[in-house]
């Protein structure tokens, strides 16, 4: 066996084959120091990028379940808004039986609001509903409010 060649030129030597790229690629390769070095440093910079990726990530499921609710409750609240301006026209309810329908579903899905901040108009043929209300949110470090205005108008069809 030949002491000049490298230790894959020799191996292959033995085996009595020729050194193709799919064999070399396929040993292992020698680390410097210089490079396990390198590896070292690089694992703790990947800690800290999985820290700053865990503390944004539940970060955003803290908001997400402090303000997906109010959007919810919103989103009820229109729907039923909707559904009562649709049978306030047939069945000829007045402005005050409307209101008191629409702050009952408010009582019901805790939203802030009063009874004033429910505007209701009616007439033969047309009833409008509206409402406007802030939700406080507190996100620990911040505190803010959320705006929503739902309404709903609803036509007579004769």
């Amino acid at each position: 066996m030949p002491l000049d060649g490298s230790f894959e030129q020799q191996c292959a030597h033995l085996a009595g084959q020729q050194l193709s790229r799919p064999v070399l690629a396929a040993l292992p390769l020698r680390q410097s120091p210089a490079r396990k070095r390198l590896s070292r440093n690089e694992r703790g910079e990947g800690k800290f990028k999985v820290i700053v990726f865990l503390v944004i990530f539940v970060s955003l499921i803290f908001v997400g379940f402090k303000t997906v609710p109010a959007y919810v409750a919103e989103y009820q609240l229109a729907d039923k808004m909707q559904e009562v301006a649709r049978f306030s026209v047939v069945n000829r309810q007045n402005e005050e039986q409307v209101r008191d329908a629409i702050f009952k579903v408010i009582q019901d899905l805790d939203i802030p609001a009063t009874k004033e901040d429910v505007k209701v108009t009616s007439s033969n043929s047309l009833v409008t509903i509206s409402v406007d209300y802030r939700v406080p949110v507190d996100l620990l470090v911040y505190q803010t409010e959320m705006h929503f205005s739902p309404s709903s108008e609803n036509k007579s069809v004769f």
